[in-house]
């Protein structure tokens, strides 16, 4: 027990020293902590300066605002370990709802803002080598003898859960699809697997600069940020014939903003997301936006793609999280096969 408490406790202290977050305890009443996912990282470098400067022009008080990201489940426990965030951004609900059960978020999260609490989406896409060497069109084609695919960890980050379930989506959907066809398909497709990336990120960098695997599966909005950090010239995505929808959905943290007198500050940071400013700052950085208006100005860089989602397909995050990445679920008997 000792030693899985010292475990725990320095991956809250990794986590605060990656992000660069002061060791206070308590935070001034004009500063912010968000705490968020590997993938979100520029997107919000680009969007806390607009909201800064809003949040200047309307109050006349300058505001500072702290990111931290890493994989999404490792950020909610170290956020129900102690890490003091005012706001968290993720991209599933399930993460939020595990803060929910810590007394630290709202019940009724969701229903705070509008769209469930998802300012805007994203989906699946697959990133392969420039020229698609292995021709790689869909998912079918992950499961195919000698290729090798990058992938985090489906029980311990947001990106590994969706791409999971994008898979065993796509195989449901198949003529004469069921769970255990799903099963079997995935159980091949993660056979390909070498190892699973600690985050998005971490995917990225395990694909694009160590070099490894045929096809890195992660956010569309990821490869406009490899583009970004590794040029256009080395890769091209894919986008397979459907995917799964992924809504990035966002909560005040009740405790802390109470502790810290920051409440005005954290509901107004996350209201700003649905501003035609905020939805032009998530188009910008690859994530589809819900205004209408903005997302017609961007249309050219979201191809059309057949989408599902966790509810429709799954019954929702709660039921395909039991199903799927519980202990004994079906991944845990997928990999244990494998």
């Amino acid at each position: 027990m000792k030693i899985r408490s010292m475990q725990r406790l320095l991956a809250v202290v990794a986590l605060g020293a990656m992000s660069a977050i002061s060791p206070a305890i308590s935070q001034a009443q004009n500063s912010l902590l968000n705490v968020s996912y590997d993938v979100a990282r520029d997107v919000f470098k680009d969007y806390n300066p607009k909201f800064i400067a809003a949040w200047k022009a309307r109050t006349g008080e300058t505001l500072e605002i702290k990111q931290s990201h890493a994989g999404s489940t490792g950020q909610v426990r170290a956020v129900a370990d102690g890490l003091e965030a005012d706001v968290v951004t993720m991209n599933q609900a399930t993460d939020i709802n595990f803060l929910v059960t810590k007394g630290l978020v709202a019940p009724d999260w969701a229903k705070k803002f509008p769209n469930d609490a998802a300012p805007y989406s994203s989906t699946m896409v697959f990133i392969v080598r420039k020229g698609n060497p292995k021709a790689l069109k869909d998912w079918s084609d992950l499961a195919r003898t000698g290729v090798s695919v990058i992938i985090p960890h489906p029980k311990n980050t947001g990106n590994g859960r969706y791409s999971y379930l994008a898979a065993w989506g796509w195989a449901l959907k198949q003529p004469g699809g069921n769970d255990k066809t799903a099963a079997t398909f995935v159980g091949q497709m993660l056979k390909n697997a070498p190892l699973f990336a600690s985050g998005g990120r971490d995917a990225t960098t395990t694909f694009m600069q160590r070099g490894q695997g045929d096809v890195l599966l992660t956010f569309e909005c990821e490869a406009e940020l490899i583009a970004k950090e590794f040029g256009r010239g080395g890769f091209e995505v894919v986008y397979p014939s459907q995917s799964i929808l992924t809504e990035l959905p966002v909560a005040i943290v009740e405790k802390n903003v109470d502790k810290h007198g920051t409440r005005k500050q954290a509901q107004a940071y996350l209201e700003y997301l649905w501003s035609k400013e905020g939805q032009e700052n998530a188009a910008q950085n690859y994530i589809r936006p819900n205004d209408a208006d903005i997302m017609k100005k961007y249309a050219a860089q979201f191809p059309a793609i057949k989408t599902f989602t966790v509810a429709d397909t799954f019954g929702g995050w709660e039921k395909a999280t039991a199903a799927h990445f519980k202990d004994g679920g079906s991944f845990d008997q997928i990999y244990q096969a494998k």
